[in-house]
């Protein structure tokens, strides 16, 4: 038997105990990270970037 660590069997059970988890889990990412991007809005972003020096600290 390979070895299981105790968050990976933890993962586990609860996974089985709650079936329903995961696909919570894919709505909750979904409300916050799985969204259209609206290209103008990013053009303009990229637009209204201020070039940074490499050593931000550094006064010359």
């Amino acid at each position: 038997m390979q070895y299981e660590s105790e968050a990976t069997q933890f993962l586990t059970q609860l996974k089985t105990e709650r079936p329903h988890l995961e696909n919570e889990q894919q709505k909750g990412r979904a409300l916050l990270w799985d969204k259209q991007l609206d290209r103008s809005l990013q053009e303009g972003f990229k637009q209204a970037r201020v070039p940074q020096k490499p050593y931000v600290y550094q006064s010359k």
